[in-house]
């Protein structure tokens, strides 16, 4: 069976009956993982093998591993890593250090993950925050300056590739200018449409080319006033895939968010009729999970070439001295 255009979340540590029959049948194309979804290495590592075990494959497996405020694998049994505000503060002293950190950080983050069968981090952002701006973003950012933010972004991007690791580009086209948190409600930015493409469109698109990005849940009312990037077709065609050029599989950010309106199958379906390519749900609530599989149509034609594309860029990646580069690595960030 073909695998059905979705990316779901569990409820716990291990798999349900219930979960496991749901997987099965409904074939997600890929797992993500939260806090609540993790313990220890060997239970990771499991819950991993049981999720490729059910749905048959070697489904990607995500998670959001940023450092900083957001990074679901922490202490005592991972290290902690930076925000990207410290990569941004390196290169304002030293462009090469600020680079050489942000990928060598990514790398060994990739190695973390690598190790437990996780093949996908939700990184880097090349979000372009404002003063004015919700702090949801804030520290996270690897700077204001999209010329900055874009390079700090292909470094972390390409550690992570040299690490095995698929990265998750976001949030696309832009949520630097949003004055909330669409984890919440909506954000609209009135900015009109040429600032935009000088500053925040523009720091995507050195970045076109990665394999797998995720829309923001924001509207643009200068070019969509009516719909958020996720579930406007405006948004997707004129500005992600036109504008920006991105060409890798696109994802929703996660459609049981506050930002978006509508059951969670309208979400999807709204999303898909935009043209993202697979939908992501990611609070583990089963009935939930089961109204996203009702709507989700199996991968096919180009949205499945992209995600063909993506995961043939998936490697063991490159063999180096974890903890000689962690050292260096921690040195330069002290």
């Amino acid at each position: 069976m073909a695998s059905r255009a979705f990316i779901t979340g569990l409820s716990g540590l291990t798999i349900t009956p219930s979960e496991r029959a749901f997987l099965r049948e409904a074939q997600p194309w890929g797992l993500i993982i939260f806090k609540r979804n993790i313990s220890d290495p060997a239970q990771i590592a499991g819950l991993a093998r049981d999720f490729r075990d059910a749905v048959g494959w070697e489904a990607p497996i995500l998670v959001d591993q940023e450092g900083g405020r957001v990074q679901r694998l922490g202490p005592p049994h991972w290290p902690a890593y930076p925000p990207g505000a410290v990569f941004s503060a390196l290169y304002d002293q030293n462009p090469a250090q600020g680079i050489a950190a942000a990928r060598m950080g990514a790398h060994l983050i990739a190695a973390d993950l690598k190790a437990l069968g996780i093949d996908v981090d939700c990184l880097p952002l090349a979000d372009v925050p404002v003063s004015e701006a919700d702090p949801i973003i804030g520290d996270r950012a690897y700077g204001t300056e999209p010329a900055k933010v874009a390079a700090i972004a292909g470094a972390v991007a390409a550690g992570l590739l040299a690490g095995g690791v698929l990265p998750v580009l976001k949030h696309l086209p832009g949520h630097g200018r949003a004055r909330a948190d669409s984890h919440k409600e909506l954000p609209v930015v009135d900015t009109d449409r040429a600032t935009l493409e000088q500053t925040d469109f523009a720091a995507f698109q050195p970045l076109k080319d990665l394999p797998l990005g995720m829309t923001a849940h924001v509207v643009f009312s200068a070019i969509d006033a009516h719909a958020p990037a996720t579930t406007s077709v405006t948004m997707v065609r004129e500005v992600i895939r036109g504008f920006i050029g991105f060409s890798g599989l696109l994802m929703s950010d996660d459609v049981s968010m506050g930002a978006l309106s509508g059951t969670i199958a309208e979400r999807s379906q709204a999303a898909l009729a935009a043209g993202c390519d697979v939908v992501l749900h990611c609070n583990g609530d089963l009935a939930e999970m089961s109204e996203v599989a009702g709507v989700a149509p199996e991968l096919s034609g180009a949205a499945a070439e992209r995600a063909s594309r993506a995961l043939s860029m998936r490697s063991q990646g490159e063999t180096f001295d974890v903890a000689e580069a962690r050292r260096i690595f921690n040195a330069m960030v002290a």
